[in-house]
């Protein structure tokens, strides 16, 4: 009995690290897609890195949920701070890989002229979802003082 829960523990150790590698493959593919949408001013590839009922929790700004809020929170980016390209780097990330993972790590902004102008860190709440893993909660904040 002892040996078939062993089996039984082993199995699902290595599923649930299945699950976990297939995540973060997901999230990596998506972060490096996330900024292209600024390159090529498409807000279709930004929103659709979000889950249908995704929330974007922005330092200083009310809560963005929904695929129009989303919409005009890119359109804030893209056009009122000039947001061209970035970076996110991973750090770690969290969870079984199930239906939720939380990704935590450095996001770096670009501008028009390739030059830095903010960066900081995040926390993303990922939902496995028919159409794969999406963001569901978006919460990041600058290491830069408010201007």
């Amino acid at each position: 009995m002892l040996s078939l829960l062993a089996v039984v523990l082993v199995g699902n150790f290595f599923i649930a690290s299945a699950q976990l590698e297939e995540a973060k493959k997901a999230i990596a593919e998506s972060n490096a897609r996330y900024f292209q949408s600024f390159v090529k001013n498409d807000s279709s590839i930004f929103i659709n890195s979000y889950a249908e009922d995704a929330c974007i929790l922005a330092p200083n700004a009310p809560l963005f949920c929904g695929r129009n809020d989303i919409a005009k929170f890119f359109r804030a980016g893209y056009q009122d701070y000039g947001l061209r390209n970035g970076k996110f780097i991973t750090t770690k990330v969290y969870g079984d890989g199930k239906e939720y993972v939380t990704e935590e790590g450095i996001w770096q902004s670009i501008n028009a002229k390739g030059e830095l102008f903010d960066d900081g860190k995040f926390l993303v709440l990922w939902k496995k979802t028919s159409k794969g893993w999406k963001m569901y909660r978006d919460s990041f904040s600058s290491n830069r003082a408010p201007k």
